[in-house]
């Protein structure tokens, strides 16, 4: 993947985006892009911060502290986000490296980040909305309660929800999953939604998502 590759695709999923918007009465300027770049080179993701991405999504917290340390020179600096599965013995390090974590998807993990948590870190929980086992996150059913606690503790600041829609062929299958959070995010009153990868974004912003987390369509399949 070339950046004449990533320039053509960003613009692509911009005006992707800029669609959606205009669809739902919504501002292009209320989304951000958060680009996942688990599998890509530190020349990918320079090539899409000179773009103008700022923000940048890692699955691994041990891939993504090299590539982290690596790209130091860039200014100013990304948001880093963590948005996979966090491992209790990965904590330390992530609370290092992220500036948010997206993937709060258990109260046993939210206790124990705010328990390493030197500092208030923002985060999001994870939310099950679709039910399915391979999916993590609290259920929707569990979360008025699991909210209560972790809104409680001192080290976390929760700024919203996210979810991961199961895959189909047809994205509206998935537009229930994302209007569920929604309600749930207005119930709680949580502004940020993270919900919409490369198969579904435009459905998850019809739906008021607020962070689209977009690898595929910016850097290509995985090779």
């Amino acid at each position: 993947m070339t950046p004449a590759d990533i320039k053509t695709n960003l613009e692509n999923v911009r005006h992707r985006i800029l669609q959606a918007c205009l669809r739902s009465g919504r501002s292009f300027q209320d989304i951000t892009i958060v680009a996942v770049t688990k599998t890509e080179s530190e020349n990918a993701i320079q090539t899409a911060f000179e773009l103008g991405i700022r923000n940048f999504g890692e699955n691994r917290v041990q891939e993504a502290a090299k590539k982290i340390l690596n790209l130091a020179c860039l200014q100013p600096r990304p948001v880093w986000h963590m948005i996979g599965h966090l491992q209790s013995n990965k904590i330390k390090t992530a609370l290092e490296i992220f500036d948010i974590i997206q993937s709060v998807d258990s109260l046993d993990i939210a206790v124990a980040v705010n328990g390493r948590a030197s500092r208030r870190i923002p985060v999001l929980i994870q939310v099950n909305i679709s039910g399915e086992e391979s999916k993590g996150g609290i259920s929707a059913a569990d979360f008025a309660q699991s909210f209560g606690l972790i809104s409680r503790l001192p080290n976390l600041e929760v700024k919203g929800l996210m979810t991961i829609a199961p895959l189909v062929e047809d994205n509206e299958k998935v537009r229930p999953v994302f209007r569920k959070l929604k309600e749930l995010g207005d119930e709680f009153g949580l502004k940020q939604l993270s919900m919409g990868m490369t198969d579904d974004f435009e459905v998850a912003i019809e739906e008021g998502a607020t962070m689209v987390r977009i690898g595929r369509a910016l850097f290509g399949e995985s090779i």
